[in-house]
Parts: structure tokens; C-alpha cells; sequence
């Protein structure tokens, strides 16, 4: 996720997630999907994936679904699906989790970061066609916190230079831009349904969508060994697939992603209402999009202080990203220095994440906002 644990505060009056609430509400379906798949033995891939596949490529607008085990998995099977190897670029931005850097780098491909857009905090299209060289093959836009990026005009600089656009929406199921779902926009869209997602397992797990046919093809042999048929491998492949108890668990889920989503936004509302007089920069997403606030962000002056507050005062709270991935020591050997990136940088000093969930109370909301204030001003 990102930030301190400590500070997640699960244990707390107000924690920043709430999963147990979640699961008492759907216990009895998810006690009998999970029976049902130990009865029937069939443990990985099988008929509960595939009707999860089914649900979820429909809830995209997607021909295609191709269950994994992993966001990471998801995003490395579709660049690879694509064409993309060693000596290939790939744009992309350095606001997300390391799994969009690290997927690129399985490929032998490099990263090329752009900067982030200051009021959606997702990559800046005008800033993409210069990034563009000879070796550029792909673009790979991160919907972060439950937004879209502004994808229309990404998509057209790909068309006019013949890239791949592949989505990382590993935050964002349900979100839509300009009434297209996150993942349906470009040419493969990839999903996390890590516990903590909007559309959680209860493990790890992850899905690429698209409506190519052959990309599907070749996501749905590399995630199982390159296998045509059993023991007949035409590709090198990869041991991603998917266990049945998560499809069971995420199938069950769909008849609930939307509620929670709703309720997630009307959180968010009822927080941006609350925070009009705050001195903290809240999501301002644009009036084409729907937001589904996988995370709730605002930027605050002074953030440790005012983390330490909020954790004193029994309210969980994490950071999403504290360090940009351009900076990490781990991919220091990409050659990016401090200030490469501005707004990336300076969103990553100040961004706080609220708690936000479907089961979160008015009065939580107001009690969170409160102590915001009280530190903030």
C-alpha cells in the first residue's frame, strides 16, 4: 500500500481500511464459495476463475479477461503480449507502486518517466509526444487512486506514433473517463484485486482486459506455462494463474463492487464538503470522469506532523507514494536525480491518504476532518 504501518492504524477508533467490516457483511456467500471450491477440488484456474473471467470482462465492456495472480503479472503478461523486450521504451509515470516499473524491467525494457499532471495527479499528456524516440513502443498510463488518466490524448499520440497504450488500473475498477471503463480504453487494461483493492481477494490476484483477440491468445498461454494443452507448451510461459478460492471470492464480490463504489464516492463527498475551508489541496477530479477513490489523498503542508496527529487521535491514515519510483535506491541505475520530476516530487512530500471505505460513518468522516483542521490551520 504505501506509508508506515503503524500509522494504517487497523486497530484503531477509525482505521484507514476495514476489511473485517466488509467480510461480516458478505460472510455467508463467501463461507459457501470457498466450500464449494474445497468440495469440487479444483484449486487453481477451473469454472469459479472462469465465471469470475466472465463477470469481469462484461463489468469492463471487455471481450477478454485473463485471471492472474498478480497486478504485477498482469502488467508484465501485457507488455509482453505486446511485443515489448529488451531495448524497447516504455512511457510511463513515476506516481505508482513499483510493480509498473518493475514490470516494465522483466521485459528488458526501459522506463521512461513523465511528469504528473498537479490537479489529477495523473500522467501529463501534453508532455508525452516529447518523450517519444525511436525505441518508444508502448505507453503505460497509471490510473491512480481510483481516476483515469486523460487517455484521449495519450491514445492519440500512440496512434500517430504506432504504440501499444496498456493501462495500469490496479486502483481503479469502475472508474470511467468520459463514460469508457478504466481498463477498456486502451489496448490491454491491468487489475489488482490485492485485499485492500476496491475489488479485493482474499490474497493475492489480478486480471488483464482487453478486446484483441490474439493479445488474449498469448496472455492466456504465458500465464500457464506457454501451454496449448497439457505438456504441449509453444511459448515460454509463466506459473501466474489464478487459485480458484480468489475467483470464487471475487465472483462473489461482483454483486457488490458497485454499492461499495457508490458509497465510496458519497464518502468522498461528504469529505470534499468538509474540507472546502481546509488548507490542504483535496482530488479534483474532472467532471468527465468517475472517480472511485481506491484512495482518498489530500496534499498537506508539514505531513509527519500532521500524520502523528491524526495517530494520536486513534484515526488511521498511510501515504501513496512517499518516495517516487524514480527515486527509489533500487532503480537508481535509471539515471533520474532529484528534481527530474517537480510535481512528482512535490505531490510525494505532501501527500496524506484519508481512510475511506464503504462502511465508513458520516461521523467518522467529520471526526477525521476535525482533527485535519485542528492541525492543518
Amino acid at each position: 500500500m504505501g506509508g508506515d504501518k503503524k500509522f494504517e492504524g487497523i486497530d484503531s477508533v477509525i482505521p484507514f481500511l476495514d476489511l473485517r467490516a466488509q467480510y461480516r457483511q458478505i460472510k455467508p456467500e463467501i463461507d459457501v464459495a470457498i466450500a464449494r471450491v474445497v468440495d469440487s477440488a479444483q484449486f487453481v484456474l477451473g469454472p469459479e476463475v472462469g465465471a469470475f473471467e466472465e463477470r469481469f470482462a462484461a463489468y469492463c465492456g471487455t471481450t477478454y479477461c485473463i485471471a492472474l495472480n498478480s497486478g504485477t503479472s498482469a502488467l508484465h503478461l501485457g507488455l509482453l503480449a505486446a511485443g515489448i523486450g529488451p531495448g524497447d521504451e516504455v512511457i510511463t509515470v513515476s506516481m505508482t507502486f513499483v510493480a509498473t516499473t518493475a514490470a516494465i524491467l522483466y521485459c528488458g525494457a526501459k522506463p521512461v518517466f513523465v511528469d504528473i499532471d498537479r490537479n489529477t495527479w495523473t500522467m501529463d499528456p501534453n508532455l508525452v509526444e516529447a518523450a517519444v524516440t525511436p525505441r518508444t513502443k508502448a505507453i503505460l498510463p497509471v490510473h491512480l487512486h481510483g481516476l483515469t488518466a486523460d487517455m484521449d490524448p495519450i491514445i492519440e499520440v500512440a496512434r500517430r506514433h504506432g504504440l501499444v497504450v496498456i493501462e495500469d488500473a490496479a486502483q481503479s475498477h469502475g472508474a470511467q473517463y468520459k463514460g469508457r471503463s478504466a481498463g477498456a480504453i486502451g489496448d490491454i487494461g491491468c487489475f489488482s484485486y490485492y485485499p485492500g483493492k476496491n475489488l479485493g481477494a482474499y490474497g493475492e490476484g489480478g486480471a488483464a482486459v482487453t478486446n484483441d483477440p490474439e493479445l488474449a491468445r498469448r496472455m492466456t498461454l504465458l500465464r500457464d506455462w506457454g501451454q496449448e494443452a497439457k505438456y504441449y507448451h509453444i511459448l515460454p510461459g509463466y506459473n501466474y494463474r489464478m487459485d480458484a478460492i480468489q475467483g470464487a471470492v471475487l465472483k462473489v464480490k461482483m454483486d457488490h463492487i458497485e454499492d461499495w463504489t457508490e458509497r465510496r464516492r458519497s464518502v468522498a463527498a461528504h469529505y470534499d464538503s468538509l474540507l472546502a475551508d481546509c488548507r490542504c489541496q483535496s482530488p479534483r477530479p474532472p467532471p468527465h470522469s468517475r472517480h472511485v477513490y481506491h484512495v482518498y489523498a489530500v496534499r498537506v503542508a508539514h505531513r509527519q506532523r500532521v500524520q502523528q496527529a491524526l495517530h494520536a487521535a486513534d484515526i488511521g491514515s498511510g501515504i501513496h507514494y512517499p518516495v517516487p519510483v524514480h527515486l527509489q535506491k533500487a532503480y537508481a541505475d535509471l539515471g533520474y536525480k532529484p528534481d527530474s520530476l517537480p510535481v512528482t516530487e512535490a505531490v510525494a512530500d505532501e501527500f496524506l491518504s484519508l481512510p475511506i471505505y464503504a462502511e465508513l460513518l458520516p461521523d467518522q468522516v467529520a471526526e477525521v476532518v476535525n482533527e485535519l483542521n485542528r492541525t492543518c490551520n
